[in-house]
C-alpha cells in the first residue's frame, strides 16, 4: 500500500494517451538528457528527450538514443555522427556535458516506424539541422485537379 496524501481526482485533469507524432520536420530542443549503459552493460548511450516548441504538437515529447559508447565500432560512428549534427544544429561544438545542448532550438526530422517487440507505430528521430533550415524552404503548392501530373 502507499499513502496518497489525499490525492483528489476530482481536481486533477486526467492524462490522454498520445499517438506518435506525425512524420515530418518540428522545431523542437532537447529538454532532458541521461547517460545510460545499454542492455548488455558493454556500453553507454545518451538518452536524448526533444520537446516541440511550435505548431499542432507544441509541448510534445520525442526521444533519441545516441549509443557513443559501444563495443559495435558502426554503431559507435553513427551515434557520434548524431551527436555531431546536434552540436552544429545549436552552435555548440565542444560541449563538456550534455546540458549544454539544453533548450536550443534545432529542427529534428521524425519518422514513423513499427516496433519489432509489440507492433505499435513509434516515432524514430532521424535528421537534425540548424533552426535557420527551416526557414526559407519552399511550401509545397497545393495541387490544382486541373494541373497536369507532369507540372505537379
Amino acid at each position: 500500500m502507499a499513502n496518497l496524501n489525499g490525492f483528489n481526482a476530482n481536481e486533477v485533469e486526467p492524462t490522454t494517451a498520445f499517438e506518435p507524432l506525425p512524420a515530418g520536420k518540428y522545431l523542437a530542443a532537447i529538454t532532458a538528457s541521461e547517460i545510460k549503459p545499454t542492455k548488455k552493460g558493454d556500453g553507454s548511450y545518451l538518452q536524448l528527450e526533444f520537446t516541440v516548441l511550435e505548431g499542432d504538437c507544441k509541448g510534445r515529447k520525442v526521444w533519441d538514443r545516441l549509443c557513443i559508447n559501444h563495443p559495435n565500432d558502426l554503431t559507435q560512428k553513427i551515434a557520434r555522427g548524431n551527436l555531431s549534427a546536434i552540436c552544429r544544429a545549436v552552435s555548440v561544438m565542444q560541449p563538456g556535458d550534455s546540458v549544454e545542448l539544453h533548450n536550443l532550438p534545432l529542427v529534428i526530422t521524425v519518422k514513423c516506424k513499427k516496433r519489432e517487440d509489440n507492433g505499435e507505430i513509434a516515432n524514430e528521430v532521424k535528421g537534425y539541422a540548424a533552426k535557420e533550415a527551416a526557414q526559407g524552404q519552399p511550401q509545397q503548392a497545393p495541387v490544382d485537379d486541373n494541373t497536369p501530373p507532369w507540372k505537379r
